[in-house]
């Protein structure tokens, strides 16, 4: 897929439990200068999916599945962030958000490489914030007038929650909801970026 816009289908993941995060043992290439275009109409869903988690326990089988996969992104996480600690907390907030979202974390981490190099404090010069690059507005548009997207862990429940819901729009073409997530739809610049580093750093099979 390098170099070449890809259209991929993901399956639905069922939500992670918020418990989860106890169960198991977070920075970021300059940042490109546009942002997230919002959709008309937001649906009551995406307002809902921010505020909600589902209690039920993850299985072994899920636990030992997330402890798998941080092993083998810990080191390639160590690219970006020096610090051991921070990475541990990155990635196990990436999994559980990405999993709660139904998406693959890897293709979290690529947008985050992409967007903003891990670097939670980066603002572009179109105003796009944190992490996952999000543009004010959302929280306008989403009616949470409280939240604080410079906080780290927000910032990706917001990128998750605006990914899957283009990636439902656009009934599991990849290339097409990386594109509405950058606002450059009817271009493939943006979703080759994410394919390359999705490919070339953060592949792993299952």
């Amino acid at each position: 897929m390098s170099g070449v816009a890809a259209t991929a289908q993901v399956p639905g993941e069922g939500a992670e439990a918020a418990g989860f995060l106890d169960a198991l043992p977070v920075a970021l290439q300059s940042p490109p200068t546009r942002r997230v275009r919002v959709e008309p109409d937001v649906p009551p869903s995406l307002r809902q999916t921010l505020d909600t988690l589902v209690a039920t326990p993850p299985s072994p089988d899920r636990v030992w599945a997330a402890r798998q996969w941080m092993s083998q992104m810990e080191p390639r996480l160590a690219r970006f962030v020096d610090d051991e600690t921070l990475r541990g907390e990155m990635l196990t907030r990436i999994y559980h958000e990405a999993r709660l979202a139904g998406l693959p974390p890897e293709i979290v981490l690529a947008v985050i490489q992409v967007e903003s190099a891990f670097q939670a404090e980066a603002v572009s010069s179109a105003g796009a914030v944190g992490l996952m690059q999000i543009m004010p507005f959302w929280i306008r548009e989403l009616g949470r007038s409280a939240d604080d997207l410079m906080d780290p862990w927000l910032n990706l429940r917001y990128g998750c929650t605006i990914l899957a819901h283009y990636l439902a729009v656009e009934r599991g073409d990849f290339t097409r909801a990386l594109a509405r997530y950058n606002g450059s739809l009817g271009q493939t610049w943006y979703p080759e970026r994410v394919m390359r580093a999705w490919t070339h750093h953060w592949w792993y099979a299952r």
